[in-house]
Formats: C-alpha cells, structure tokens, sequence
C-alpha cells in the first residue's frame, strides 16, 4: 500500500502535466530555442509550478477568511494566458529578427599588406557562439520558472488532486503521496522538454533548413492560440 501511495501521486501529476496544453504550450517556444541542456527548461518549470501550488496551498490555509485566494487564482490564470502569448510572440519574433553580424577589417602582412573587411557573424565566433547559449539557456531555464510558479498559482484545482491524501490510512502514505505527486510534476516535464529539444536539434541537421523554422513557428503558435484560449476561459 506504501508502494502504491507513491506511484499513484507519480501517475496522478503526470497525468495533470500532459493532459494540460497551458503546461505544455508554455515551455515548448522556450525548448525549441534552447540549443543545449534543454531539459532544464522542464526541470525548472515542474520547480516554480511546485512552488506555486505551495504558495496558493499556504495562502489558502493560513488566509482563507481574509485573503480572496478563488480571486487571486482567477487573476492567475488570465495572467498565464497573457504570458504564454507574450513566449509565443517572442519565439516568432526571433524567428523573423535575427541577430546581426557586423564587419572585422584585418590587415594581412607580406611583402604588399592589404587589408581585409570581411563579414563577422556572432553565430561563427565560437567562444561568443557558446557564451550565447550559456546566457540563453539561463534566461529560459528562469522564465520557465517563472511560467510554472504562475501555472501553480492558477487554479484552486490542483487541490482536488491531492484529495486522495485524505483517504490513506496513516499520514506516512499522505506523505509519500505527495512526494510522488511532485517528483512526476518534475519529471514529466523534464522528459518532455528533453523529447522536444532531441527533436529540435535534430531537425537543425537535415538538409532542408525549413524544418526547423517551421517547428519554431509552430511553437510560437501553439503558444499564442493557448494562450488566448485561456484568457477566454477566465472571462
């Protein structure tokens, strides 16, 4: 029964992660634009939507006569759709607005110098090229932490989830419960933004460069339509 309390809590949050487009549509523009690591886009969103649902659940407890934690969750959500519009927007715009590369003059010695202006792509500097990913991959990992703390937020639902704690004989399996409820929120999204990225990454080594533009766009979008579907659903 131990054992069973443990795994139920995995299947339970990993069933509420996948059967939630919201959850999926926040992270996939930010998945898809990370080059490397991308599971810790996962990582970091199942931790700030962990940290959301404590949050609320506190609130909740400790406030419940004085704070409108329904108003706040409300809020939440319509807040969530606003966000997942603006990842969406932003994952298009750098699909249509790249950084620029600018001109390196060099001056070639011999027996007649001259000088040579070639064009310098930061995408071709390799130092820059890894810089850029190690600052990308941390502004993403932190905005998907962001994203989860809000998807935490939203919703007096995910109590329901925890519903079944109430019927385990002693507070040991409550416990255990919720440990696995949390380990399958973190580990469902880390393996689907890891699936995503070997997708991603894989797309960039065909021939035809379209595939991947087309799964960035697809991204932006499926960002945007659930996001504009959630700020419909708080109305």
């Amino acid at each position: 029964m131990i054992a069973q309390s443990f795994f139920a809590g995995i299947l339970a949050s990993v069933l509420h992660v996948v059967s939630g487009p919201d959850h999926l549509a926040a992270i996939t523009p930010l998945a898809i634009e990370t080059r490397k690591k991308v599971w810790r886009i996962g990582l970091f969103w199942g931790f700030g939507h962990l940290t959301g649902m404590l949050v609320i659940g506190l609130l909740f407890l400790a406030f419940k006569e004085v704070i409108p934690v329904e108003l706040i969750s409300k809020y939440s959500e319509q807040l969530v759709g606003i966000v997942l519009i603006g990842v969406g927007i932003w994952a298009i715009f750098r699909l249509f607005f790249k950084v620029q590369g600018h001109n390196h003059p060099h001056i070639h010695g011999g027996e007649k110098p001259y000088i040579h202006v070639h064009d310098h792509n930061h995408d071709n500097n390799t130092l820059n090229h890894e810089h850029m990913h190690s600052k990308a991959l941390q502004q993403n990992s932190w905005s998907s932490f962001v994203i989860g703390v809000l998807h935490g937020l939203a919703g007096i639902a995910h109590f329901l989830l925890l519903l079944p704690v109430l019927g385990f004989q002693n507070q040991f399996e409550g416990v255990l419960y919720i440990i696995g409820f949390a380990l399958g929120t973190v580990l469902a999204m880390v393996v689907y933004a890891y699936i995503l990225g070997r997708i991603s990454n894989g797309s960039q080594k065909l021939q035809s460069p379209n595939t991947f533009q087309s799964i960035r766009l697809a991204g932006g979008l499926f960002a945007i339509v659930i996001g504009v579907y959630w700020i419909y659903l708080g109305f």
